[in-house]
């Protein structure tokens, strides 16, 4: 049994790995423009911060198209 069969039985859906999804893109944004508005921030620190959430989204968009195929499957 694979790990997103595990993931599946457990009652996780597509849709919400596309929502965690396009909420990452939103709270990389939020966190950019928050720490942008910091004083004790650099520049280099608030891009770092947006990067770094950024990098979320893919991996939930991954997870959902597996799920999706899983719910395909079944």
């Amino acid at each position: 049994m694979s790990m997103i069969e595990k993931i599946h039985d457990l009652g996780v859906k597509s849709e919400y790995a596309y929502i965690g999804g396009f909420a990452s893109i939103a709270l990389s944004f939020t966190s950019w423009l928050i720490s942008r508005g910091k004083p004790s921030h650099s520049r280099a620190q608030s891009d770092r911060w947006g990067i770094f959430v950024g990098h979320w989204a893919p991996t939930f968009f991954a997870i959902g198209i597996a799920l999706r195929l899983e719910e395909k499957k079944k």
